[in-house]
């Protein structure tokens, strides 16, 4: 797939992680993601229901990210996958869950992961 759709720094207080006082204060989390879909009928029909909405996507991660707190950002990544793989036009997602105020008693810009899902044709996410 050549055509993406691409929201990047979708900055959502969430409260992940494995410490204590990660869970009571909350912190930052900033989501990338990359959407492997053709977008060749939304740019024919110019209609916004023939692509992926990113307002709406960008709210429904959103919630995933301000929901139920886990303690590894890999598996939020995995959950915020499966959000971008629930519409059938998807094809691919590219994900990076950042976590710049990781508890980490060093000097340090950023810490992320970042998941690569695709889904076989005529099925759910793989």
């Amino acid at each position: 797939m050549t055509d993406a759709i691409t929201l990047t720094g979708l900055t959502v207080r969430g409260y992940h992680g494995v410490y204590a006082e990660e869970r009571r204060d909350g912190q930052d989390f900033v989501v990338d993601v990359r959407l492997g879909i053709d977008v060749s009928e939304a740019a024919r029909s110019d209609d916004v229901a023939d692509t992926v909405h990113y307002g709406e996507l960008a709210r429904r991660l959103a919630e995933v990210v301000a929901g139920d707190p886990v303690d590894l950002i890999e598996t939020l990544a995995e959950r915020l996958a499966e959000v971008c793989l629930s519409d059938v036009r998807v094809e691919t997602v590219q994900l990076t869950v950042h976590k710049p105020g990781a508890p980490i008693p060093l000097s340090f810009t950023d810490v992320a992961v970042t998941i690569h899902r695709s889904r076989v044709r005529g099925s759910g996410p793989n």
